[in-house]
């Protein structure tokens, strides 16, 4: 068995949600969507009820449900990750559907790199492999499942039994690219998620998660950056970011994109090369730490990029951001040129 049930205490927490509409995830093709259609799946949150809003096949719900099955089989959907990876965990979502969720479900996943067509991934040539056997369901609830297969997917097949309704699909996990699409010798962001950069530590994240710094696409709005509560004490707050694949950084950009009132006034940028370091070790002042940019003004709700001003340091895994001495910051992008080969990503640290 690959899966191990936790509905108590498995946690994802700094893990990336691969099946997310935002980053690119679709639900490709489901065996019946009467009710409520299988792209609400993969949208955020977990959800809405609305008591009396209804549609011309019922009553309308926030999430993907099929009508009630008068035959053999099961329902199923087929969903395109958005970043294809490692998956850690399932949180099956049977937010508002109460008496009509599902009473079991199961997942199946493939690895198949490109657009393959959706009834290619759903003829019976397609070959899956269970990575969460058949489990019961809770009504109205989060129902958490870790994972434990350590293949990469791009693929998955979401299986209920026999029919219902699920709010949404998190597929948490971490992100392992097809670097065959990166270009050798090409300038890229080093950080960004779908290349498989990881914000793996931060002193604070009171009002923004840290996440949302290396997101695709500039912040929708403040909620959609990393922000700090105000400091009244000594000190600073920081980041540390893990890169996709070692490198060497070439341009920076500091976007303090809808902070006005609460924008860092400086901030100060500093990598190292340190792959097999725990994360503990990098966040203390003894860490191997170099100057990457020095302490600079920043500007309320602007883009701020650095070529010129940046040091040579060689190759690193690892970035730190200081602002100082709180605040928000929307987006770090960290375009560098990646050195070492694919076998080289996914240290912990």
């Amino acid at each position: 068995m690959t899966v191990s049930e936790n509905t108590q205490t498995a946690t994802f927490t700094g893990l990336i949600d691969l099946a997310s509409e935002r980053l690119g995830g679709q639900a490709l093709l489901a065996s019946d969507e009467f009710f409520a259609p299988k792209e609400n799946l993969l949208k955020p949150g977990r959800g809405v009820f609305i008591s009396d809003k209804y549609t011309e096949n019922g009553k309308w719900m926030d999430g993907w449900e099929s009508r009630r099955k008068r035959t053999p089989g099961h329902d199923w959907c087929i969903i395109k990750l958005g970043l294809s990876g490692i998956i850690k965990g399932v949180d099956i979502d049977t937010n508002h559907f109460l008496g009509n969720h599902p009473p079991y479900a199961s997942i199946e996943a493939c690895c198949v790199d490109g657009e393959p067509n959706p009834k290619t991934l759903s003829s019976g040539s397609m070959i899956w492999t269970e990575i969460l056997g058949k489990s019961a369901l809770r009504p109205g609830s989060q129902n958490l499942f870790s994972v434990t297969h350590p293949n990469r997917w791009t693929h998955l097949r979401l299986n209920i039994y026999p029919d219902g309704g699920v709010a949404r699909l998190k597929v948490y996990g971490d992100v392992i690219p097809d670097w065959n699409t990166i270009q050798p010798g090409k300038l890229f962001d080093l950080a960004a998620v779908e290349h498989g950069g990881k914000v793996v530590a931060c002193s604070d994240m009171f009002f923004g998660a840290k996440e949302n710094l290396i997101m695709p696409g500039r912040a929708l709005n403040m909620g959609d950056g990393w922000e700090t509560k105000r400091r009244r004490g000594p000190g600073h707050d920081w980041a540390v970011i893990r890169l996709g694949t070692p490198g060497t950084l070439q341009k920076l950009e500091v976007d303090t994109n809808h902070f006005k009132g609460n924008y860092p006034d400086r901030c100060k940028i500093e990598g190292c090369y340190s792959p097999q370091s725990e994360i503990d070790a990098l966040t203390v002042d003894e860490a191997p730490w170099q100057e990457l940019l020095p302490e600079t003004k920043l500007q309320a709700d602007n883009r701020h990029f650095f070529e010129s001003e940046l040091k040579q340091i060689g190759t690193i895994t690892h970035v730190r951001l200081n602002i100082y001495p709180d605040g928000g910051v929307s987006r770090l992008r960290l375009f560098g040129i990646p050195v070492f080969s694919k076998t080289s990503v996914g240290n912990e640290g």
